[in-house]
């Protein structure tokens, strides 16, 4: 009987991976999603918050081994809505921490593999992202980041998250009435309504996460 062969990477075109930092599931249910990731299966919150640019609301919460990030929209017009409504609740992306991004999508694409919406103009979160037709179905994203993303700012709660008192600005969380920058804040008193439409230029599963 033959015997299957597999193919190992010399390391000569291999990406320079840190870490796998975590997986993001879609949800029209946050705090469902919520319930069964931290009080069921006993996950730790890390951070979350409301980003207006991409209209969603994210929860990160730490399982042994790996962190969940939890995605839901805040408004109809947010593309995680299209998203959803087009496949439903379930995996989005994985995102992977790399040493140099651009390096990063040179290889991959060198490799034969295609990358979409590069984006270095911040040093605490570069990404680009492996189209899911290019993936095998699943949407990868490639960050370089200058920063932690093991841990939150002390005194926020999941709790304050879901009721909207956490924002996303310059990639960090901020409580909403401290936040620097209030042309990117949604306005106070959201509960899932009320947020602008965002566009991405993947078209076949649009990003989403920080």
């Amino acid at each position: 009987m033959g015997s299957a062969t597999t193919t190992t990477s010399t390391g000569a075109d291999r990406v320079n991976l840190r870490a796998v930092d975590h997986i993001a599931i879609a949800t029209d249910d946050l705090a469902g999603a919520v319930r069964l990731f931290g009080d069921v299966l006993g996950g730790t919150f890390v951070m979350g918050g409301d980003d207006a640019r991409k209209a969603i609301r994210t929860v990160q919460i730490e399982l042994p081994q790996v962190k969940v990030e939890l995605l839901t929209p805040l408004d109809e017009s947010s593309y995680l809505h299209q998203y959803l409504e087009r496949h439903g609740p379930g995996f989005h992306h994985m995102t992977i921490f790399v040493e140099d991004v651009l390096a990063a999508v040179a290889e991959v694409e060198a490799a034969g593999y295609e990358t979409v919406d590069v984006d270095v103009s911040h040093p605490a979160w570069s990404e680009a992202y492996i189209r899911p037709r290019s993936g095998f179905g699943t949407l990868l994203q490639l960050v370089q980041t200058d920063r932690r993303w093991d841990a939150g700012k002390p005194g926020m709660t999941v709790d304050d998250v879901l009721a909207g008192r956490i924002v996303w600005v310059d990639h960090d969380v901020w409580w909403r009435h401290e936040a620097p920058d209030p042309a990117d804040v949604p306005p106070a008193g959201w509960s899932g309504s009320d947020v602008p439409p965002a566009a991405s230029s993947v078209s076949d599963v649009p990003p989403a996460g920080t």
